[in-house]
């Protein structure tokens, strides 16, 4: 069962998608989204969801306080899930807006228009290194100048290439299986 783990939508279950998608387990949303808050990274964030699956991430952070949220899946059956768990959601919450993409990730990269304030980006484990790299190198015209990029992949996967996007990973954790890369917006892409 994948659930809101606090925020003004705690404890509201969401639907998940019968397959093709890998839930990020509540040990790890908690862990991950202690540590955003510790940033000071949800409150009021323009949040951009890719490879959105359940939408467990995105929906967590606007339970959380952010002020709105596009979701982005690929897939139609779960884009549909991401829109039930959307309209679940919005019920409890006044204010924020959250909008589904039904859309492969670069495609959606290459129109939209940001900025994002926060970024989760949690691809299939076998989405291959210059796919993930190719998406990173799309996202980073699109995020603010503080912006924090969460992304998330196999522990026994290469480690982003957050350079070639003019990111720099200022943390990492792993947890069991997974590991979390925690990127910005290096310092020197800020100053051109």
């Amino acid at each position: 069962m994948t659930r809101i783990i606090a925020g003004h939508a705690r404890g509201l279950r969401l639907d998940v998608p019968g397959s093709g998608t890998r839930p990020t387990s509540d040990r790890v949303r908690e862990s991950l989204f202690g540590a955003l808050e510790s940033l000071d990274a949800i409150a009021e964030a323009r949040v951009l969801d890719l490879y959105a699956g359940s939408g467990a991430l995105g929906l967590e952070a606007l339970s959380r306080g952010a002020s709105s949220l596009e979701l982005v899946e690929r897939s139609r059956s779960a884009a549909a899930v991401v829109r039930r768990n959307v309209a679940s959601i919005t019920r409890t919450l006044s204010g924020p807006t959250a909008r589904v993409h039904e859309s492969a990730v670069i495609a959606f990269l290459k129109r939209a228009t940001g900025p994002y304030d926060l970024v989760f980006t949690d691809p299939p484990y076998d989405l291959d290194d210059r796919s993930m790299n190719a998406d990173l190198i799309a996202l980073a015209p699109l995020l603010s100048e503080d912006a924090v990029v969460v992304i998330e992949r196999a522990r026994r996967s290469t480690p982003p290439d957050a350079a070639a996007a003019g990111l720099e990973v200022f943390r990492e954790k792993s947890y069991g299986d997974t590991a979390i890369w925690w990127a910005q917006p290096a310092a020197e892409s800020q100053s051109r």
